[in-house]
């Protein structure tokens, strides 16, 4: 793609992935907010507009993309990459299923629909995490039958505790999903120590919810995060729209790169007496 633009990348699984890649609770209906939001996605984000924001977070240089094996993004994916010759590294996740025969079929419908990786989604983890026993019971079988697949294994959880029981046990992941923002929104413990496990942790780590679900504005939850983590991780943020691609990615890159910005104010009238002129 013409005048594509440069962002950092790290190594993952001896892949170059984006310190800043797509998520997609945002096409799929996941609002974190409201089930009127919920059903307002689902109606707003068709294939092509969903495709639409992913040319744009192409061209800003986002190579990859957080998302789970659901048909729309599959399609979404399939359809960027007919139009562009392109691909996007999936970051694949199955669904939030408990039951492992369940947690197989989902790893295959990624390796059958095109993901790089697969990971096991935290409502198997997180539901099978023996914490006392210092195991996760069941997910060495499931990281081996992904790699099995042809994916890249990896763990999702929204249990900061997880990370430290798997890389204690050598298990078989090559990345971590884990939430991550300066509100402790869907973390159990404070900020602090969410921190500290991600920067104690050997292998990377993608820092999803780092906005808190639109709770916090790029510049305030990306500069938290970023600040907070290893030099190997990434960071998942959900794009509604090109121009949010573009912003998003535009803060991200400035502040990895250790640039100010002179940003464009949101304006309201209320503002209209703290300008300066």
């Amino acid at each position: 793609m013409q005048g594509r633009q440069f962002f950092p990348t790290v190594k993952i699984a001896g892949l170059e992935v984006s310190r800043l890649v797509c998520g997609t609770n945002s096409f799929l209906g996941y609002s974190h907010y409201t089930a009127a939001r919920d059903q307002w996605l689902r109606r707003h984000f068709t294939v092509d507009r969903i495709v639409e924001t992913l040319l744009e977070a192409w061209s800003q240089g986002i190579n990859s993309i957080v998302g789970p094996c659901q048909e729309r993004l599959a399609e979404s994916l399939k359809a960027f990459t007919e139009q562009t010759g392109n691909r996007f590294i999936w970051i694949g996740t199955s669904l939030g299923s408990p039951d492992m025969a369940q947690q197989k079929k989902d790893l295959e419908f990624l390796a059958e629909n095109g993901a790089t990786f697969g990971m096991i989604h935290c409502g198997y983890t997180d539901t099978h995490l023996l914490s006392a026993e210092k195991r996760v019971e069941g997910l060495p079988e499931l990281l081996q039958y992904s790699r099995s697949l042809g994916l890249i294994p990896g763990v999702s959880t929204h249990r900061p505790e997880t990370l430290p029981v798997c890389e204690a046990e050598g298990y078989d992941s090559e990345v971590y999903i884990l939430p991550h923002n300066v509100l402790g929104f869907l973390s159990p413990v404070e900020i602090e120590w969410v921190a500290n496990i991600i920067r104690q942790t050997s292998k990377p780590v993608i820092n999803i919810k780092p906005l808190a679900s639109g709770k916090l504005t790029p510049v305030e939850g990306l500069t938290y995060v970023y600040n907070a983590i290893k030099e190997n991780d990434v960071v998942c943020v959900g794009l509604m729209s090109p121009e949010e691609a573009r912003d998003t990615a535009t803060v991200a890159r400035n502040i990895l790169l250790g640039k100010g910005e002179r940003r464009e104010m949101v304006f309201t009238p209320s503002k209209s007496t703290v300008q300066l002129r």
